[in-house]
């Protein structure tokens, strides 16, 4: 059996505790919740001979365990945040104020339980796996979320400046038929002035053919 004691603590008071075997993990784990530094959360472990105690301290509440060393870290870390979270779920703010062995009898019995499954059911690590990997989709759904939202940012960026290009093609054409009207008056004054002049020799030239005569008598 991989886990072969627990406890739920707070503080140095044990509110429940269960021992899969007759070891004195029951001692040493009372020496170390009274060496535990300072009071801030901490997820730590001690060894003793070929015997590992995990400790994971949350919110003033402690919940150790004693595995062995072939056990690793992963599966009694994972028990003991499956023990905190049924502990507070099942008692809630009552830790806070329970007597010691407060609550042994009842939660003896789920130490027990998880225990056991932790040590011998191989869909433990399964899941324990599984919430890993989910845990790293999380990061990778988040950095996708990060990117889609500075493609965004640059999608904005980009309407701006396909606005600002709409604004200058619509002043762009507003100019250029401002230019063509003006072209098209140049042209018009032109031509007036064109067929002013060619009467004007029209008028010279055959005031030469008629010798002096004047222009009336002429066209008489």
């Amino acid at each position: 059996m991989a886990i072969l004691y627990a406890l739920v603590a707070r503080g140095s008071v044990v509110l429940a505790e269960f021992t899969a075997a007759s070891t004195n993990a029951s001692a040493i784990a009372r020496q170390i919740l009274e060496k535990l530094p300072g009071e801030n959360d901490s997820h730590v472990s001690y060894s003793q001979d070929r015997y590992i105690f995990h400790v994971k301290r949350t919110d003033g509440l402690t919940v150790l365990c004693m595995a062995d060393e072939s056990a690793g870290r992963r599966i009694p870390f994972a028990f003991l945040e499956d023990i905190h979270q049924r502990f507070v779920r099942t008692y809630g703010r009552a830790v806070f104020s329970a007597l010691p062995y407060g609550m042994n009898d009842e939660f003896s019995r789920v130490l027990s339980q998880q225990m056991e499954y932790y040590s011998s059911d191989p869909n433990a690590d399964r899941i324990n796996r599984l919430k890993g990997e989910m845990s790293q989709v999380r990061n990778v759904m988040i950095e996708n979320i990060d990117k889609v939202l500075e493609r965004g940012d640059r999608l904005e960026l980009l309407v701006d400046k396909t606005a600002n290009m709409q604004g200058n093609t619509f002043r762009f054409r507003k100019q250029t038929r401002r230019f063509r009207n003006t072209v098209w008056w140049r042209n018009v004054k032109l031509t007036v002035a064109l067929i002013i002049l060619l009467l004007i020799i029209i008028y010279v030239v055959l005031a030469f053919v008629c010798h002096g005569i004047t222009l009336p008598s002429c066209l008489k």
